[in-house]
C-alpha cells in the first residue's frame, strides 16, 4: 500500500512534467502515440470524470446556499471571461475555423479538476474552488453549446443538441455515478481515490498523447500560433480572474481561487466535443490537448507565485506589528 501511495503521490506532484514528456515524445516521434485511437478520447474522458465523481460529497454543494455570491460570480465569470477572451484572441490572430473551433471549444469549457489542486497548492480557498468546479460542470450540459454556438454558428455547423448528449454521456453520468458509489461505499472510495491522480494522470497522458501523435505535423506547421494562443488564453484568464477577485474586494484565498478556476479549464471535455461533434476539422482537437499540458505547467507556477504573495503579506504584517 504504501508503494501505491508512493507512486499516487510521484504521479501527483510531477504531473505538468510527465504531460510534457508525452506532448514532445509524440510530437516529434508520432510512432509513440499512434496506438492510443482517437476513438479513445470520450472512454478515458469518462473514467477521469467518473474518478471527480467518487471524490465529491453533498457538503460540496452546500456552498450554494451558504455562499451564493461567491458562486454566482465564479459561475457568471467562468462562462463569460474564458469564452470572450478566446474569441478575441481567435480574431486577432486570425485562426482558420478548425483552430478557432478548439479554441472556442476550450474556453466554453467548465473549469477542470486540476484547478482544485492548484487553489490547494496555492493555499488558496479550496472548498470555494471544488464547489465552483461541480456548479459549473452541472451546468456545461446547457451553457457550452449555447456559448459554442453563438461564438461559432457563423463560423462552422454547431450541433447543439449533439453537444449536450455527448456531455452529459462524458461528463455527468460518469460524475453521478461516481458521486453514488461514494455516497453508499465511502469506506472503499477513500481507499480507491488514492489512485486517482495515477489514473487521472495516465488518462491526460493518453488523450494528448492520441491527439498530438495524430496531429503531429500540422502542429508543427502552425505550431506557434496554437501554442501563443493557447498560453496567452490561460493567462489572461488567471490575470482576469485575479482582478475580478480585487475588484469584488475578495479576501486572498477566495481571490486565489476565483482565479484559479477561471484560468484552468476542463481541457479534456474540449478535446472530447471536437472530436466527437467536430469529426470533420482534425486540428479542432488540438488547443484542447495543448491546453492541457499548458495550464498544468502553468498552474505549478502560478501556485508558487501565490505562496511567494502569502508569504510577503505575511512579513509585511509581522513588520507592521513589530512597528507599533
Amino acid at each position: 500500500m504504501n508503494l501505491l501511495n508512493n507512486i499516487s503521490n510521484f504521479f501527483g506532484k510531477y504531473m505538468a512534467v510527465i504531460v510534457l514528456v508525452v506532448t514532445a515524445a509524440t510530437l516529434f516521434i508520432p510512432q509513440t502515440g499512434l496506438w492510443v485511437s482517437l476513438s479513445w478520447i470520450n472512454y478515458l474522458l469518462m473514467i477521469i470524470m467518473f474518478g471527480m465523481g467518487l471524490t465529491l460529497k453533498f457538503e460540496d454543494f452546500k456552498l450554494v446556499f451558504v455562499r451564493p455570491k461567491d458562486i454566482i460570480t465564479g459561475c457568471v465569470a467562468q462562462f463569460t471571461i474564458m469564452p470572450l477572451i478566446a474569441f478575441m484572441l481567435c480574431k486577432l490572430f486570425n485562426l482558420d475555423a478548425a483552430l478557432m473551433t478548439g479554441v472556442i471549444l476550450v474556453g466554453a469549457c467548465p473549469g477542470g479538476t486540476s484547478s482544485n489542486v492548484i487553489t490547494y497548492l496555492s493555499k488558496g480557498d479550496v472548498a470555494l474552488s471544488v464547489s465552483m468546479t461541480s456548479v459549473n460542470t452541472i451546468l456545461a450540459p446547457i451553457l457550452t453549446p449555447l456559448i459554442t454556438y453563438l461564438l461559432l454558428s457563423t463560423t462552422v455547423n454547431v450541433d447543439t443538441y449533439s453537444m449536450f448528449i455527448s456531455i452529459i454521456n462524458v461528463v455527468i453520468i460518469p460524475i453521478v455515478l461516481g458521486f453514488i458509489i461514494n455516497k453508499f461505499f465511502g469506506t472503499f472510495t477513500q481507499r480507491a481515490i488514492k489512485v486517482l491522480p495515477v489514473i487521472s494522470v495516465t488518462g491526460i497522458c493518453m488523450i494528448v498523447a492520441s491527439v498530438v501523435s495524430h496531429n503531429a505535423s500540422k502542429i508543427l506547421s502552425t505550431g506557434l500560433i496554437v501554442f501563443t494562443v493557447v498560453i496567452l488564453h490561460n493567462v489572461l484568464g488567471y490575470a482576469c480572474g485575479f482582478g475580478l477577485g480585487k475588484m469584488l474586494k475578495f479576501n486572498i484565498p477566495k481571490t486565489k481561487a476565483i482565479s484559479i478556476e477561471i484560468g484552468m479549464q476542463n481541457s479534456g471535455l474540449a478535446t472530447s466535443l471536437a472530436s466527437t461533434s467536430f469529426a470533420s476539422l482534425a486540428m479542432a482537437t488540438v488547443p484542447g490537448a495543448i491546453f492541457s499540458v499548458w495550464h498544468n505547467i502553468s498552474g505549478a507556477i502560478l501556485a508558487n507565485i501565490f505562496n511567494r504573495w502569502n508569504e510577503n503579506k505575511n512579513e509585511q504584517i509581522k513588520k507592521h506589528f513589530q512597528g507599533i
